[in-house]
């Protein structure tokens, strides 16, 4: 038995993290029916493809646990059965521009008329109102506009979006958790409702405080590289062999310990936050000439010995091959496609990978006359 069995989504979502939210779903249970415009979505053919032919390793990730129907929403046909698969879903996952959704008939007033109890979870850009609404709603745009780029890069240097879907991902995790507490409430009452998740507000909740920094403090972040303001020194690091290590002293023991590794416990520059802040520049020089004098072997061994936070930078390559990446079974091989295992586990209900992404259609003649009403999608797909 997995927590969300007897849980029935329906994904008409597109890149990236509407999908997501529903993949989250789908992996601790949920019953999720992707719904796919002929011609699929747009996933299917995103970055790499799967090197033995048919969709990208994207959509093989993004669309496992699924099934997968097309249906034509621009038809009549295709509104009817649209709106008889949802009539006995708990939930709707969509992310179409504000209005979209209405114009095609499916508004959540329709839907809530006909099925009290549904979650409508809609993923924008921007959210569902504001004067942005209409906006397209790319990750770019958040990352840039929700503060991230500003502070993200080398001091000199200009200011880096991230190099994955990190908003997507966020928005993903945000939309999940938004829809378990929406369905919490509809298990008491009986009432659905609308959950409006933008992905501009969800970059918003990962910058902790400082909004507030700057609103009473008058604080901007600088980009700082891999530093961050409250822990010093803290960064990457290059061993005399090349091999690349990251360093945190976050806390306070760590932080005394790692001075007096480096022969500097004693510095008065160095004694409290404020002073080593004040000057993170020498503190750098120190760590990166103790570090780039040594072999990442001695280093790591060294600092492991003092007890302080420190690790090694990884590629992909070093994940595959790390002995606790494998004995935690956190990467699993399915349909032979290696992904993510679930995010999370469980003790009594844990989640599972049953299949990756299908093929287009690939349910439509398992699923047709299974939705309430009696609806189909082959009228709706031709």
């Amino acid at each position: 038995m997995q927590a969300l069995e007897g849980l029935r989504v329906v994904d008409m979502a597109t890149l990236l993290a509407g999908p997501n939210a529903a993949r989250y779903l789908a992996d601790f249970g949920a019953d999720v029916v992707k719904v796919e415009a002929p011609g699929g979505d747009g996933t299917r053919r995103l970055g790499w493809l799967d090197p033995r032919g048919g969709e990208s390793l994207m959509w093989k990730l993004v669309a496992r646990n699924k099934r997968t129907v097309v249906i034509d929403l621009k038809s009549e046909d295709g509104r009817e059965t649209m709106l008889a698969l949802l009539d006995d879903a708990d939930v709707l996952v969509e992310n179409l521009r504000p209005g979209t959704l209405e114009r095609l008939g499916l508004g959540p007033d329709v839907l809530h008329h006909r099925n009290p109890g549904l979650v409508v979870l809609r993923v924008t850009g921007f959210g569902q109102d504001g004067p942005y609404a209409d906006r397209p709603g790319f990750a770019t745009l958040a990352e840039a506009m929700g503060g991230f780029a500003a502070i993200n890069g080398e001091p000199d240097g200009p200011p880096l979006l991230p190099p994955i879907a990190l908003t997507d991902e966020i928005a993903a995790l945000v939309g999940a958790f938004a829809v378990l507490a929406a369905l919490r409430h509809r298990d008491r009452t009986g009432e659905g409702q609308v959950v409006d998740v933008s992905l501009l507000e969800s970059m918003l909740q990962i910058l902790g405080p400082l909004p507030d920094a700057f609103a009473r403090l008058g604080y901007l972040q600088p980009r700082l590289g891999a530093g961050i303001p409250y822990t010093v020194p803290r960064g990457t690091y290059r061993c005399a062999d090349g091999v690349w290590v990251a360093l945190s002293t976050s806390a306070e023991s760590v932080a005394r310990r790692v001075l007096d590794l480096l022969g500097v416990g004693s510095d008065e520059r160095f004694a409290t936050f404020d002073g080593r802040a004040a000057h993170r520049d020498e503190l750098d020089e120190l760590v990166s000439a103790w570090i780039g004098a040594r072999p990442s072997s001695e280093v790591l061994a060294t600092f492991r010995a003092a007890q302080a936070a420190i690790a090694p930078v990884y590629t992909m390559a070093d994940i595959l091959a790390d002995p606790h990446v494998r004995a935690r079974g956190a990467l699993v091989e399915v349909d032979g496609v290696l992904m993510q295992a679930p995010v999370a586990r469980m003790s009594r209900t844990p989640g599972a990978i049953r299949h990756a992404g299908q093929p287009l259609d690939h349910d439509a003649p398992r699923w047709e006359g299974t939705a309430a009403g009696g609806g189909t999608s082959r009228g709706a797909s031709e």
